[in-house]
């Protein structure tokens, strides 16, 4: 009896090592495809840093119009864009026409 009890104790114990062994491998290849999309927007980040500003551009944290229009090369933003009154009163998700004259 003591010898049918070890032997289905060593089975499910061996079950549960090809369980966790399976998971590992899951997991493992989650893992890499993680990294590999990282990779890929890092990328594409750097991409757009070398490249022109889109003719649409969202205004970010800290950013001002003299520094959009320096990055983007369009010294005249504010006259393509009629919705902005006040140069001064720039915000975070500032919609604005760019016009780049490289």
């Amino acid at each position: 009896m003591v010898s049918a009890s070890t032997t289905a104790m060593a089975e499910k114990i061996s079950w549960y090592c090809a369980l966790f062994l399976a998971l590992m491998l899951v997991l493992s290849c989650c893992q890499s495809s993680e990294s590999e999309f990282n990779s890929r927007m890092l990328q594409v980040h750097r991409s757009r840093l070398n490249k022109p500003c889109d003719e649409i551009y969202v205004v970010h944290e800290g950013e001002t119009l003299q520094t959009i229009s320096e990055k983007c090369e369009d010294p005249y933003i504010v006259e393509e864009n009629p919705h902005i009154h006040d140069p001064d009163d720039v915000f975070p998700g500032l919609v604005i026409k760019i016009t780049s004259y490289k």
